[in-house]
């Protein structure tokens, strides 16, 4: 306590000056006036040590004193002050007196805003994202969520695109808590996740261009939640979206972005099926053509069974896009197209197309392998055990799927288990002059692919 003794006798020393002493407080300014002053500069270098050392308990008369007198001294006041609150409120046992602490604190964030909102780096949107936190925190079930929607909606509102991001988050928190209460609230929720996903993809560029790896991995982070919150929100049901956005999209059809946005959100929610994603896909196409208009025009075209226009525009997609896990998509899409009109050259044709964009694709292999097996007995019309050796190379692309691709294990081992079972018999093997067990064999027809007797 010798700093408070001497720092009490610097007071008494000033305590002529008392006349004009004045609190910041009532004077707007830092640390007020004449004794009022330094009484305010006494109390801040008594709290802070107390604070920094944990200990709340002697920090809190200090304080209180700079909290309620001169609030515009230091951030120190609310960057201490909200765990000196905090621990009041975690040592409190009484309901009603816990909740008046929780109702302090967040007096004590909005008393920050009041006087540091403008803070460049930590400001107004800053604070009330983590005055959310604490109230979500200390509240628990208890939370108010339109309260909360309330708070970060302004932020969201007053900040825009430059947001923080964690207030982002919480706004849409606080969003999907009401859907979840009110079923009524779907369309203004899917207008809220609209708003935040566009201030996050605005972020993310311009952290991308300034090279911020860390800015760019909790940006991705959080947009990859969001988004997954948004397709699992129940609100995402494409009978929904197609009412809501059909009207929207034929007025707003000459804007490009607006026209983006939407398809961007119907893909990601795989509404691709409905006709507010066609409409979408065909307006942005005539304004500027991109890999993904020309793929909704493609779906467009598959759905009213004209496959030779399907195939003209997912071939267009494909040449625009640059994503090779897409492009190895739409070229699967092509093969089955191709696979379904009897087109097995064709077919094989995409599906390597489609393996050389993304080599680890079962997928490919596993049509691959199903069209051998579907033509064994167009290839050998006159010869079913060479018809069932067709099952040998059917079988290789079957096992080739899994080895590259686990996640299709299932469905290879199922295909394998079949087609084994109807390979030759041993005895129709040694019956069959052009047959022999460990022999390499090249299966004719327009699968011309050499594989093995088992």
């Amino acid at each position: 306590m010798k700093i408070r003794v001497l720092l009490l006798a610097i007071g008494c020393s000033i305590g002529a000056f008392g006349v004009y002493a004045q609190k910041g407080v009532d004077t707007g300014t830092q640390f007020g006036s004449g004794a009022d002053s330094a009484r305010c500069v006494e109390n801040i270098s008594l709290f802070i040590p107390y604070a920094k050392a944990g200990n709340f308990k002697d920090a809190y008369e200090f304080w209180k004193i700079t909290y309620d007198e001169c609030p515009a001294a230091t951030k120190d006041i609310y960057l201490y002050g909200v765990r000196i609150v905090g621990w009041q409120i975690e040592n409190e046992k009484d309901p009603a007196k816990k909740a008046a602490l929780i109702d302090k604190l967040m007096a004590v964030y909005d008393q920050r805003v009041k006087y540091f909102g403008d803070d460049s780096r930590y400001g107004k949107d800053w604070i009330v994202s983590r005055k959310a936190q604490d109230y979500i925190q200390y509240m628990g079930d208890k939370a108010d969520v339109k309260v909360l929607y309330g708070w970060l909606g302004e932020v969201i509102t007053e900040f825009k695109e430059k947001t923080e991001a964690l207030a982002v988050s919480y706004f849409m928190y606080s969003s999907h808590q009401q859907l979840l209460k009110d079923p009524n609230f779907k369309e203004q929720y899917i207008q809220d996740y609209l708003k935040c996903s566009a201030i996050f993809d605005t972020q993310l560029t311009a952290a991308k261009a300034a090279g911020n790896e860390k800015e760019i991995g909790n940006l991705t982070t959080m947009k990859a939640g969001l988004d997954n919150g948004f397709a699992n929100s129940g609100a995402a049901d494409c009978e929904t979206l197609q009412n809501m956005f059909a009207a929207k999209i034929e007025a707003n059809k000459t804007d490009l972005n607006y026209l983006k946005e939407t398809i961007s959100l119907l893909r990601r929610v795989r509404c691709q099926d409905i006709d507010a994603y066609f409409a979408a896909s065909g307006y942005a196409h005539k304004i500027e053509p991109t890999a993904e208009s020309a793929m909704g025009l493609g779906k467009q075209a598959v759905k009213n069974k004209d496959f030779d226009t399907a195939v003209k525009f997912f071939e267009e997609s494909a040449r625009m896009e640059t994503d090779p896990n897409v492009k190895s998509d739409i070229y699967y899409m092509i093969a089955l197209i191709s696979f379904d009109q009897n087109s097995y050259s064709k077919a094989r044709q995409y599906c390597l197309k489609a393996l050389d964009m993304k080599p680890n694709n079962g997928a490919p292999y596993l049509l691959i392998g199903k069209m051998y097996a579907a033509t064994a007995k167009s290839i050998y019309p006159s010869d079913g055990v060479l018809a069932r050796s067709v099952y040998y190379a059917a079988v290789d692309k079957f096992e080739k799927a899994r080895q590259v691709d686990p996640s299709c294990a299932d469905e290879a081992n199922s295909l394998i288990g079949s087609y084994r079972a109807h390979f030759p018999s041993t005895e129709e093997i040694f019956m069959h002059p052009d047959l022999e067990k460990g022999q390499t064999i090249t299966i004719g027809g327009w699968i011309g692919e050499q594989t093995r007797v088992r």
